[in-house]
């Protein structure tokens, strides 16, 4: 049984719903963004208008915002200021009182300037000026509906951004550490900004410029667009003013109308789109169903029969008719494709066991059973490419038997043959870890490898004493008491060029190994 979900029927009516779905939402989102991008330009016009307004307050006080800016740099950590006032007046009293009571009869910047004043009375005059600024802040914050307003005062050389004047008041425990508790204000908060990714901040800072673009913050804060209003007075540049705003608000009355003209058509073309299909099931995809039926039937069951059913219904001119015609088509050809398949797969497995066996054979030496001349030289063309790549330990031992014309005239072939075998089995025994090839009559090489190659001294005087201890042993026949010669050579890159190299010597060594084997005979 066909499942619904899988239905062609089903599937139509899930591309009609997403065209309607993607309509709908497409044309709502247009209205949508249209109307938000205005809002967004005004919201970031109006934290630009703040930080210009703020620029303005803060330029008015002239000299004296420079010298409040210069004692908050200095005496911060020194000064108590309550977290919960919400009036300087009461600061600005408590400054003049004590002004009037440390130097009666004189007035403030024209009889005597900031600097000339006692500890107490400028920390007074601080407390008074700290409290209006932030008091200002945090009204224009309010006043404009934004989320945060600050005063920032960088220390460049060290990317440290200073929130002098913070909006989001911070409580300082009795320690002088920020905490969630205390009486007064933590002022100072100071955070590294990363240039990497402060890069709008730190370019107002150093353009002494209003950006172009906006900070992008993502954070505990919230999801907010940051300006920065460099301030200068007197033509020095003292920090940054920064105002944000947040991205996520949303204009709901707009996103209501849009949705509301999106259900209204949404109705509409659900019900134009139900009508199609109708039709569509009734005309097409009913008799695509019974296609399909008859398809899994015979994929499950593998009877060209099946074939037949379909021609009788499949009487149509139409596409579906003329589909119907060529699945039977195409059954009956699978049927006789298949017959054939088998038969010849079974002819090519027979064909590639046979070029298997015929493979190995071809690398093989009959006689002995190790590798022959032919992988022989395959190996040393692996060995080539390896040497150009920087392999070095590898070394070549040529062993040859003695004697064997005299073996196969004096006892015949067959025992010659014998004497072959019984110095190869010495030879694959001794060196278990390198591969052994026959490339003549008497002749074996060994490409040393591995441990091999590492304790070829211990084996070379193996093999010699093995040979030793079988030419002394008189109950052995005459052609089993085998003499063998052996030559060596390792790979040295100062003197060999390729495994050709290395091959030479190793038979000039067997060589010269036999003529001190035939000088000790004769003597």
């Amino acid at each position: 049984m066909i499942k619904k979900t899988s239905g062609l029927l089903f599937k139509f009516a899930v591309i009609f719903g997403i065209f309607t779905v993607v309509t709908l939402v497409m044309s709502g989102i247009s209205t949508y963004f249209n109307q938000m991008d205005a809002y967004k330009k005004e919201c970031e016009q109006n934290i630009r208008n703040i930080g210009e307004y703020l620029d303005r307050l803060m330029q008015s006080e002239g000299e004296d915002f420079i010298l409040y800016q210069q004692y908050y740099m200095e005496h911060f950590a020194e000064v108590d200021i309550p977290y919960d006032f919400s009036d300087f007046q009461d600061a600005k009293i408590a400054f003049e009182e004590l002004f009037v009571s440390r130097y009666p009869g004189k007035v403030f910047r024209k009889d005597i300037s900031f600097e000339d004043l006692d500890e107490d009375v400028k920390k007074a005059y601080f407390i008074d000026r700290h409290e209006y600024w932030l008091l200002t802040f945090e009204k224009a914050r309010e006043a404009f509906n934004i989320p945060y307003t600050y005063y920032l005062v960088p220390k460049e050389e060290q990317y440290i951004m200073v929130y002098m004047i913070d909006g989001e008041r911070t409580h300082k425990n009795m320690y002088g550490v920020k905490s969630d508790e205390g009486e007064f204000l933590y002022l100072g908060d100071e955070y590294y900004d990363d240039p990497a990714v402060y890069t709008v901040q730190w370019d107002a800072w150093f353009s002494g410029k209003p950006p172009i673009g906006y900070q992008v913050w993502d954070n505990e804060w919230g999801h907010t667009y940051a300006y920065y209003t460099p301030l200068f007075i007197g033509g020095k540049k003292l920090g940054l003013i920064g105002t944000e705003i947040e991205v996520a608000t949303v204009n709901k009355g707009i996103l209501r109308n849009v949705l509301i003209q999106s259900s209204c058509s949404g109705i509409i073309l659900i019900l134009f789109v139900t009508l199609v299909l109708l039709v569509l099931n009734f005309k097409y995809i009913s008799r695509l169903v019974h296609l399909q039926a008859d398809v899994r039937e015979y994929a499950a069951l593998k009877n060209s029969e099946i074939a037949t059913g379909i021609r009788r219904w499949a009487k149509g001119d139409d596409e579906i008719s003329a589909l119907a015609r060529q699945f039977a088509i195409m059954i009956l050809e699978i049927e006789e494709y298949m017959n054939n398949l088998l038969s010849t797969a079974q002819e090519l497995s027979s064909t590639k066991k046979k070029a298997a066996e015929m493979n190995e054979l071809a690398h093989k030496d009959a006689l002995t059973g190790v590798r022959n001349k032919i992988s022989y030289d395959s190996e040393v063309r692996r060995i080539e490419w390896a040497l150009a790549d920087g392999f070095v330990e590898f070394g070549i031992v040529m062993i040859d038997l003695n004697f064997l014309k005299r073996i196969n005239d004096s006892y015949g072939h067959e025992q010659g043959n014998v004497a072959i075998k019984k110095l190869c089995s010495i030879v694959c025994d001794i060196f278990k870890h390198s591969p052994i090839f026959r490339i003549g009559g008497d002749e074996f090489v060994v490409i040393l490898e591995n441990t091999d190659y590492k304790n070829i001294d211990s084996l070379s005087k193996k093999f010699n004493e093995d040979l030793d201890n079988i030419k002394s042993d008189k109950t052995l026949e005459p052609w089993e008491r085998i003499s063998a010669a052996i030559g060596i050579a390792l790979y040295d890159p100062a003197i060999d060029s390729s495994v050709s190299n290395v091959f030479k010597r190793a038979d000039r060594a067997m060589y010269t190994r036999k003529k001190e084997m035939k000088a000790v005979r004769e003597n």
